[in-house]
Parts: structure tokens; C-alpha cells; sequence
């Protein structure tokens, strides 16, 4: 890291699928990173030899670098076969390592409407500490995002599988909104449960206990420059990415726009000066 506690990056596929567009807008917001997820209509995992070489080409030309790849992985119901899975994963390894990315982020699993979680935890932590083990070596470390409806949408369940798991290779994302859209507090409460394991944050508010009612960071209940100040405070370290879902969100992203990403990377900014934390 350099001395500046957050570097700002951002899923670009919210801008547009197209990556000239993303990297036009990310020029335009002097952002230097991205998180990798998906460019025409292709997700990061399927891309095939001739796009991975066009990607490198016009990222090398715009000075942009990969903050992380933006995997699905963990993102299928825990009855689903692990064997395909598993896969899956090497295939999101080979990406970190094509695009030279410090991180991948993952999931865990999501569980059969009705069920208890705690039914499927030992298979979540069974999955889990296997991409754990095998991202050891690899210089990668592995993101948790606390989405919703997987077995790790509450703090609780983040901490126990970060905890069980217990490997340097397997860190946090704190994602304010997700955790907001559950009715959870995000500042105190979830924080402080899970402080200590936070490499990684996504960036969007939300309306506390409302489902798809998403806002600029600062304009709803996520008490994101708090966080921020917080964070910065402990000395931290890392990525803020900017995941605004302005536009419309699904199980398997969202989309902003490119005026709404806008939007969201300046009222990112606003936030990180009301925290007075450093950051580029």
C-alpha cells in the first residue's frame, strides 16, 4: 500500500459493459483501479483467450490496474455439487493471476428458502476452508462479502465462518448496504463484530430493513463516513469500492450508469472528507 489509507476503485461493468466507456468514466473520476467482474456482457470467469488479451491491452493503455476480480464464486445454493465448483475457483486463481490482482471475492453459499443456516454449516465451512487452503501460496487473498440470503449475510455468521476458517487467506469485505437491507446496524454493531477481519469495503447505502432501496454513500443509514473514520483510525489500509447499484440490482450484480456512477464516486469522496481519511 502507499501512505494513503483508501484507494478508490469501483465495479466498472456499473458504468457499462462496454470497457472503453468504463475506462472513459474512470479517467474522467482519476480512479486508477477496477474491480473485475464482467466486460461485454461477459462475466470475468468466461473470458476467452482473445478478450483476457484485449482487456490487458486497453487497461496497460489506460494505466488502470485490477484491485480485484470480481468472482461469483460461492454465489450457488450449498446443494449444489462442490466438485464443478471447485473448478470454477481455479479458473478465478488463474484470473487473479492473469490480471496481476491481489484479491478475489467470493461467497458462501446460498441457503434453501425456509432452512436454518446452521443445517448447512458445516458443508459452508467444509467449501470454505478448502479455497482457503488452496489460495494459500498463491499470493491471493480471498474476500467474504456479507451478502444477503448466503449462509454469511449477518455479522455473526461472517465472524464464525472467518473464525472457523482461520486463515490468513480469507478476509472480509464489509458491505454497509447488504448488511442495511437485512436490518442490521452497520455502524456500531456489525463493525465492531467484525473489524479486525475488514481488508476490503463495498461502497452503497442504504434505508435500514428495505430491500432495493439503495442511495449514494452518506445518504442513508449505513453511517458510512463513521465507518470510514473509524477504519481510518485503526491505521487502515486498503480498497473502497464503489458498488453503487444506483440503476438496478440482481442476484448477480447490479447496474448504475455512468452519471449515477458519478454520483456515487463523488459522494464517496464527500464521505472520506467528513471522515478526514486519506485516500487517491
Amino acid at each position: 500500500m502507499h501512505d494513503e489509507e483508501f484507494r478508490i476503485t469501483g465495479f466498472a461493468d456499473e458504468i457499462s459493459q462496454d470497457l472503453d466507456t468504463q475506462l472513459d468514466v474512470l479517467d474522467e473520476l482519476d480512479i486508477d483501479y477496477l474491480d473485475l467482474r464482467g466486460v461485454w456482457g461477459t462475466n470475468v470467469l468466461d473470458l476467452s483467450d482473445d478478450q483476457i488479451e484485449r482487456v490487458h491491452e486497453k487497461l496497460d493503455a489506460a494505466g488502470v490496474e485490477v484491485s480485484a476480480i470480481g468472482s461469483p464464486i460461492g454465489k450457488i445454493g450449498i446443494e449444489e455439487e462442490f466438485e464443478p465448483h471447485k473448478e470454477r475457483f481455479e479458473t478465478a486463481l488463474e484470473m487473479a493471476d492473469e490480471f496481476d490482482a491481489d484479491y478475489i471475492r467470493l461467497f458462501s453459499y446460498w441457503i434453501p428458502e425456509g432452512d436454518d443456516p446452521s443445517e448447512h454449516r458445516d458443508e459452508v465451512m467444509r467449501r470454505m476452508a478448502w479455497k482457503a487452503e488452496r489460495a494459500e501460496g498463491t499470493g491471493v487473498t480471498l474476500l467474504h462479502e456479507n451478502e444477503k440470503d448466503i449462509y454469511g449475510d449477518t455479522p455473526a455468521r461472517c465472524r464464525d465462518i472467518l473464525e472457523t476458517v482461520d486463515s490468513e487467506n480469507l478476509r472480509a469485505i464489509f458491505d454497509p448496504a447488504n448488511f442495511l437491507e437485512l436490518g442490521v446496524e452497520t455502524y456500531p454493531d456489525a463493525l465492531l463484530d467484525l473489524v479486525e477481519y475488514v481488508e476490503f469495503l463495498h461502497i452503497k447505502d442504504a434505508v435500514r430493513g428495505e430491500r432495493h432501496n439503495i442511495e449514494p454513500a452518506g445518504e442513508g443509514d449505513g453511517h458510512i463516513p463513521k465507518i470510514l473514520e473509524a477504519l481510518s483510525r485503526r491505521g487502515f489500509s486498503g480498497f473502497a469500492s464503489l458498488e453503487p447499484h444506483l440503476a438496478s440490482q440482481d442476484e448477480k450484480g447490479g447496474y448504475s450508469g455512468p452519471e449515477a456512477f458519478k454520483v456515487a464516486a463523488h459522494a464517496l469522496e464527500d464521505c472520506l472528507e467528513e471522515a478526514g481519511a486519506n485516500y487517491r
